[in-house]
């Protein structure tokens, strides 16, 4: 059970290293030194920083999938379901400002470094996009859901990377204001999909 826990720790103390710092800027010392326990124990669980940088992922993936499980059994109507998505932004909006998008810095920094993890890296964005596809085809949008997928996740990118970029020039004013412009296109979008489907029902 010991050896269970210190695992665990390893890789959650390294997975939030590798957002504060980057994975390239995050050494096998670094995480070593930061958890505490001896060089032994440590080699005993992981042999390099790549190692790591694969379980740091599962975790992110595993944590991913509880989230929007959560967001399903949460939310009554797929509109409600997509709204927990938009909100993250500002759940999240302390570290946002400091780091950005856990998701996105890390996606991105991996393409820059060709790494080898980056395909297993880039799950977690299409977690988030067939998750949100799915609740457009449950709004009964169909043939645009994948689309309104994409530019739903791209926003929310956006936001995020403007948010850190321009920290000390109101960013919590910006992320909000942009959540409720989200929030507004939602509504909009879902009223304009039950509209069809009614008038598509009487005819």
């Amino acid at each position: 059970m010991k050896g269970k826990i210190t695992r665990e720790y390893i890789v959650e103390s390294a997975d939030r290293l590798f957002y504060q710092r980057g994975y390239e800027h995050t050494s096998f010392s670094d995480i070593a030194d930061f958890v505490q326990i001896s060089k032994g124990n440590f080699y005993y669980h992981f042999k390099s920083k790549d190692e790591i940088l694969a379980a740091v992922i599962q975790l992110r993936l595993e944590n991913t999938r509880n989230m929007l499980a959560k967001w399903e059994a949460d939310g009554e109507r797929p509109e409600d379901r997509i709204m927990s998505f938009i909100d993250m932004l500002i759940a999240n909006l302390a570290d946002i400002k400091m780091y950005g998008c856990p998701v996105g810095t890390l996606c991105t920094e991996l393409a820059k470094l060709n790494h080898a993890s980056r395909a297993e890296a880039n799950e977690l964005l299409f977690l988030f996009r067939s998750w949100l596809s799915r609740q457009f085809v449950s709004l009964g949008l169909e043939a645009k859901a994948d689309e309104l997928a994409m530019h739903l996740l791209a926003r929310s990118q956006g936001v995020a990377t403007l948010a850190q970029a321009f920290q000390d020039e109101g960013y919590e004013g910006f992320i909000k204001h942009e959540v409720e412009q989200m929030h507004a296109w939602l509504s909009c979008t879902a009223s304009a999909a039950q509209s069809a489907q009614e008038a598509g029902a009487g005819r």
